[in-house]
């Protein structure tokens, strides 16, 4: 299993494909980086595709701190100088697009481009607060399995939830939110929901930049992304029809066009 430390944590990390030119992907709270399986299908021909278990998620290490969005994003700017990717196309999605703001505004030189999927500039909106943090405790010290009824409906649109042609992909994604660290998912939950925002730094980013949001996403909501692009010099920004929150796994086809567009005007 690779396994890369950085800032005292051990990160679980995948490669495919070996262009001189990378992408690194940055996925979201609850899952891992297996969210990216059909982005980097689609692109691993053309790029270099990296991508990596936050600390606390997936197969990284549980770490006893660290989950803040400034020690995650000094975690993937190492990552990302180590693997030797710089200058990289970032992508990062809801938590992972928390870091990849992060990394644009104080690392610019480590990036070639920024690709935002289903994120936000702005702190967790305060009427979200009292249940996230219930949904927290009862997730520690009960369990996930008690919360999942929950969070499916945050993060899935109804369309996708609804359908009978996408059973066996639901089951598969609501027992990959089961099979976090209960430790580790809500020590990374609390630092997302205590985070800072910048929306006021934004204009600071000088890279070509790629919004991305689904028309349904109840967790970011479109207006969110539009006030992001309108605030990034020289950004663009494509709405998904038929997702929420996940984009990438509700409809990685059209994800994966805007991806390839965006990517190909860059050359």
């Amino acid at each position: 299993m690779p396994v890369l430390e950085v800032n005292g944590a051990k990160l679980y990390y995948e490669e495919h494909g070996t262009s001189p030119e990378t992408i690194v992907f940055g996925h979201s709270l609850l899952f891992s980086c297996r969210m990216f399986d059909d982005q980097v299908n689609a692109l691993k021909d053309r790029l270099r595709c990296v991508k990596f278990d936050f600390r606390g998620q997936g197969r990284s290490e549980v770490t006893r701190d660290g989950y803040d969005m400034d020690t995650l994003t000094e975690d993937a700017a190492a990552l990302i100088d180590k693997l030797d990717c710089t200058p990289c196309h970032f992508l990062g999605f809801s938590m992972g697009g928390f870091v990849g703001l992060r990394l644009a505004i104080r690392h610019p030189e480590l990036l070639r481009s920024l690709i935002l999927v289903d994120t936000s500039a702005d702190p967790e909106p305060k009427k979200n607060l009292p249940k996230y943090r219930l949904l927290n405790i009862i997730a520690r010290w009960i369990g996930l399995w008690a919360v999942a009824g929950q969070v499916m409906p945050i993060m899935f649109s109804q369309t996708f939830l609804k359908d009978p042609g996408r059973t066996d992909i639901r089951k598969k994604w609501r027992q990959h939110l089961l099979d976090n660290h209960r430790v580790g998912v809500t020590r990374a939950v609390t630092g997302v929901i205590t985070r800072q925002g910048l929306y006021d730094q934004l204009d600071k980013i000088d890279l070509p930049t790629l919004v991305i949001v689904g028309e349904q996403d109840v967790a970011t909501v479109p207006e969110i992304s539009e006030r992001m692009h309108a605030r990034i010099p020289n950004s663009r920004m494509v709405r998904i029809p038929n997702a929420a929150h996940m984009t990438p796994i509700e409809e990685p086809d059209a994800v994966n066009a805007a991806l390839q567009e965006f990517l190909s005007s860059l050359n």
